[in-house]
């Protein structure tokens, strides 16, 4: 028996919807169709925040109880009209990650459960070279969201100092995304070195507060501002994209206005189709607030300057250019 279907014209294109009835949050008795008329409702928004960006997808086929699938190719069988950039990884394969353009390749993907999606900081024309510098926002274990938007505040007076136009969303978990956009002029060593020297900055204002500790063993109740994730082939959920959460909370775009009386139980699967409705996408002016990247450059050479330089990458990547011993503290003092 061929399994049930709707379809729907999504800008001109038919796109199927198989087992819609299909349940992936249970808590909320929330469907693979009520996923695709989320994104339907926010369409101009999370089209935005994927445009031409290879875009990696964490599918639920079993609903957000289930195993998560996270997918960086896309399916060989699809639409003609699903288009794919090309990303190479250092060990010389490759990998073609769906490239958004239109919303109905935002609808074929929730079709194939696909819940929240992880765009690369870079567009398909140049994916070594990001356009975009990302203020990862953590609180860690004795710290929460309260402590996180005060970190917000001190990033937000940190750009304003230097004339950079950032963008913050909730990231839908516990913490904090902001955006800023930069010219794809830098390669990602670069442009994580320029996160490393912003990131130091503010844990120069509040060092109690905040910290850009790699290890976990140092930063203590601490935010941590994830400098690495402005790391090549790092990435975060993109604004609009659902969380695989019980109660589908939302990564949602925020104004800096009203960031301080935000909490992330606002933002929901449910709720931020009538917000969208009434306010439109928070974020349309993004791609018009172009920041110099430069002015983090001199950062850089001030901090090493002092003697301070490069800090650890993730431990997936190879041994980088000026990064100090990738070992725990704890286990550097007690070697011989």
């Amino acid at each position: 028996m061929a399994s049930p279907f709707v379809e729907l014209e999504v800008g001109g294109r038919l796109v199927k919807v198989t087992n819609p009835d299909k349940v992936l949050f249970p808590k909320l008795g929330k469907t693979k169709l009520d996923l695709v008329e989320y994104y339907l409702a926010v369409g101009e928004g999370i089209v935005r925040a994927l445009y031409e960006r290879p875009t990696q997808l964490r599918r639920f086929p079993d609903g957000i109880e289930g195993e998560a699938i996270y997918q960086k190719r896309v399916p060989e069988k699809r639409p003609e009209w699903v288009e794919t950039a090309r990303v190479t990884f250092p060990s010389g394969r490759h990998a073609d990650e769906l490239c958004v353009t239109e919303l109905a390749q935002v609808i074929w993907a929730a079709n194939l459960a696909v819940v929240d999606f992880h765009p690369w900081p870079s567009r398909r024309r140049d994916p070594e070279r990001p356009d975009e510098l990302r203020i990862d926002i953590d609180p860690q274990p004795g710290t929460d969201f309260r402590d996180a938007k005060r970190v917000a505040a001190l990033v937000r007076e940190v750009l304003d100092e230097i004339g950079y136009v950032g963008w913050p969303k909730t990231s839908g978990n516990r913490g904090i995304h902001v955006f800023c956009r930069i010219e794809p002029r830098f390669e990602f060593p670069v442009v994580r070195r320029a996160a490393l020297a912003f990131a130091r900055e503010v844990e120069r204002r509040a060092p109690r507060l905040v910290t850009t500790a790699w290890w976990k063993e140092e930063r203590g109740e601490r935010v941590f501002i994830d400098f690495n994730q402005n790391a090549r082939d790092r990435t975060v959920a993109s604004a609009y994209s659902v969380r695989p959460r019980p109660d589908a909370p939302v990564s949602a775009p925020v104004s800096w206005n009203e960031l301080p009386d935000v909490e992330i139980e606002d933002f929901t699967m449910t709720t931020m189709p009538a917000r969208f409705a009434k306010l439109g996408d928070v974020h349309a002016g993004i791609d018009d607030a172009v920041c110099d990247l430069r002015v983090l450059l001199e950062w850089v050479e001030r901090d090493e300057a002092a003697g301070l330089g490069e800090a650890p990458y993730p431990p997936n990547f190879p041994k980088m250019p000026g990064e100090p011993p990738r070992v725990q503290p704890s286990r550097a003092r007690k070697s011989p």
